[in-house]
């Protein structure tokens, strides 16, 4: 089985590259990746041939998805405060991608596509847990493009009979997630701030709460999806429902570096929601024999990546 994935020298995508070339199902792996966000050397040691181009550009779609069985769509221009500072890139990337994509695989035979959407799209909707059959309030123009994403994918399983999958994520993390930019999330934001020295930046006072998921759990449901050719005629989160505020994370953080650390507190970042947490019903549905990597070791697998790079 040929899979490729799109932003496959991402952060989530260079994982998932990591994990499928392992499994005796997948013949072969493409990274499909511009590189604007992510990075070659992602892919050092991964059975995966790179091709660099953009999800913008079909012919290229077409080379890369001939005698593909599946695709994996995480592809995308990444951030919240990214978007608002451009908002016609992020669509052209994440809207108009997603349908390139999406068209592209429809002449491949009709790949196997799973998308990947974002819990933004819930926005400004306060109730908890998410539920999937929440009614969205994107807050951002980024929410608005992932939810352009997962409706394509959805649209095209309803007229084309395609088998499609879109998975809502919730603040993904883990090695190989870059720090360092304006735009970076926040646990490497800190692990990265916490290793050099300097002050942990927190926009807002760090109450804001956010269901953390490790990527090795999101790549080991992704690859279970892709050999099981899962498909649902609805969104599904790709979360567990836990619930952990900014100030407890830089608490665990402390207690496995063990020593303090300094915080700087900003301005809240405009477009953020000020709590994300998952209902997890249909994700265990689907997938009822995943295990969720816990907090505490991911953020240990995480600081022991940041360590063995610098």
């Amino acid at each position: 089985m040929k899979v490729v994935v799109t932003g496959g020298a991402g952060f989530i995508g260079a994982n998932l590259c990591r994990h499928l070339s392992t499994s005796a199902q997948v013949s072969e792996v493409v990274a499909f990746d511009n590189l604007s966000s992510g990075f070659a050397s992602n892919l050092d040691g991964i059975d995966a041939k790179l091709v660099e181009a953009t999800i913008l550009d079909p012919d290229a779609l077409d080379e890369a998805f001939e005698g593909a069985s599946a695709v994996v769509h995480l592809g995308a221009r990444p951030s919240v405060p990214r978007s608002v500072a451009d908002p016609v890139a992020s669509h052209d990337a994440n809207a108009t991608g997603t349908l390139n994509v999406l068209e592209a695989a429809r002449r491949a035979d009709k790949a196997y596509v799973v998308v990947a959407s974002s819990s933004s799209v819930y926005g400004s909707n306060p109730t908890l847990p998410k539920h999937e059959d929440l009614a969205p309030r994107p807050m951002s123009p980024y929410a608005v493009s992932k939810l352009a994403t997962e409706s394509y994918a959805i649209a095209w399983q309803n007229s084309y009979g395609m088998e499609t999958l879109a998975f809502r994520f919730f603040n993904v993390f883990g090695p190989l997630q870059a720090a360092g930019h304006a735009y970076a999330a926040v646990i490497p934001a800190f692990v990265d701030a916490a290793l050099a020295g300097r002050p942990l930046p927190v926009h807002g006072d760090g109450t804001q709460s956010r269901d953390f998921t490790f990527v090795d759990t999101v790549c080991a449901v992704i690859s279970d999806a892709v050999h099981r050719r899962v498909t649902s005629p609805e969104p599904v989160n790709l979360a567990f429902g836990s619930r952990t505020n900014l100030l407890e994370v830089i608490s665990l953080l402390e207690e496995l570096l063990g020593h303090p650390v300094e915080v700087d507190h900003t301005s809240p970042r405009l477009g953020d929601v000020p709590h994300s947490q998952a209902a997890n019903d249909r994700l265990m549905a689907l997938f009822p024999n995943v295990e969720a990597v816990g907090l505490r070791e991911g953020l240990t697998s995480t600081i022991d990546w940041f360590k063995s790079e610098a």
